[in-house]
């Protein structure tokens, strides 16, 4: 009978879990109230791109570092993204080695102890900050991450429960985001 109830209580657990993952994610861009030594994108959209180069242009740092860059995008295809190409030229460095978010932390722990960079505005979707936060902070334990979410225009995050697809979108980002805690509570890390 015992095995039967954890049969009951586990998909309560991770339900109650999903409602409170939900409830607290970001809604708005926070204040910035001082310069980065980064801005950190994270592709996956290309709004997260946006609103690095607006931040950028805004002058909430003087560079910006893009992780997860496919490797058949170059630098010489980039200036013209957006009409941005002096940005390109003096202050956008691309990042090829990641191919997941637990990557994406890596590339940018490396990139940051290169360029002595402890303050880092993240910029990626709301639904993930979540786990990029947990993932960046395992690996960058002593930096100040900031983060700057973006919301996709097909995210529906108000009202979730409306869209089955953003449902869908945001149950498996929860299972990850799970995931990413579990990891770097077995590995002693912070979370």
């Amino acid at each position: 009978m015992r095995g039967w109830r954890w049969l009951l209580v586990l998909p309560l657990l991770w339900l109650g879990g999903f409602l409170h993952f939900t409830w607290n994610l970001p809604r708005t861009e926070p204040a910035i109230e001082a310069e980065a030594d980064a801005i950190v994108v994270l592709t996956g959209g290309a709004q997260r791109l946006d609103a690095g180069l607006a931040l950028l242009r805004a002058e909430k740092s003087k560079r910006l570092f893009v992780t997860g860059v496919n490797a058949d995008v170059t630098k010489p295809m980039m200036p013209a993204y957006a009409g941005n190409a002096d940005l390109f030229d003096c202050c956008v460095e691309l990042g090829y080695q990641a191919a997941d978010t637990a990557g994406n932390a890596v590339e940018v722990a490396g990139w940051a102890a290169r360029n002595s960079a402890t303050r880092l505005i993240l910029v990626t979707a709301a639904y993930h900050m979540p786990r990029a936060m947990v993932e960046l902070r395992r690996r960058l334990p002593d930096a100040d991450i900031v983060p700057w979410p973006v919301f996709p225009a097909g995210g529906q995050i108000e009202h979730w429960w409306r869209v089955p697809a953003t449902t869908g979108l945001l149950a498996v980002e929860f299972t990850k985001y799970v995931a990413a805690l579990a990891r770097a509570r077995l590995n002693g890390l912070p979370s």
